[in-house]
């Protein structure tokens, strides 16, 4: 029981860091295809402002895992444990990155909505693999739980229990 009450909250403090990381894309995206690159083209629109957008968002969802939502799971915190995990993490996302762009592009294509519409709607999918692999790959649980077998009937009494 006690490990799937973890599992919820470790869920639901990815989902609020996610927020806070589609906040961090969005807003990144807005600038940069609203100030910075507007005029310059499909291009630098909608490939090169996701882009710049998604890397300020891996920091923010890396800053938010390590520190707060897997905390637990990292047994000695330094510059390099950090430095390792954020490039895996940063390796992964580019993974999750490929995915939210592939369904961006599809969306536009086929509803041609504005940029930040197919980001929000493309986020959505990518966000679920993203999930499984910061809990499953970078900050994965080193515990090993020990399962000890009652080969014998110490500590029981006739009935078994």
């Amino acid at each position: 029981m006690k490990a799937g009450i973890l599992k919820l909250r470790i869920y639901l403090q990815f989902v609020v860091s996610r927020l806070l990381g589609t906040g961090v894309d969005t807003l990144v995206l807005w600038i940069c295809s609203d100030f910075l690159f507007k005029g310059y083209g499909y291009w630098a629109e909608y490939v090169l402002s996701p882009i710049i957008s998604f890397e300020f968002a891996v920091l923010s969802n890396f800053v938010c895992s390590y520190y707060w939502i897997w905390k637990s799971r990292i047994e000695h915190r330094s510059v390099k444990d950090f430095c390792v995990r954020f490039f895996i993490f940063n390796l992964s996302s580019g993974a999750g990155f490929l995915m939210k762009m592939v369904f961006l592009l599809i969306f536009q294509k086929i509803f041609e909505w504005d940029v930040i519409y197919c980001n929000l709607a493309a986020l959505l999918i990518s966000g679920l693999f993203n999930y499984f692999v910061a809990d499953l790959l970078v900050f994965r649980s080193r515990k090993r739980v020990k399962v000890s077998s009652l080969d014998s009937n110490e500590g029981c009494d006739s009935m078994g229990a």
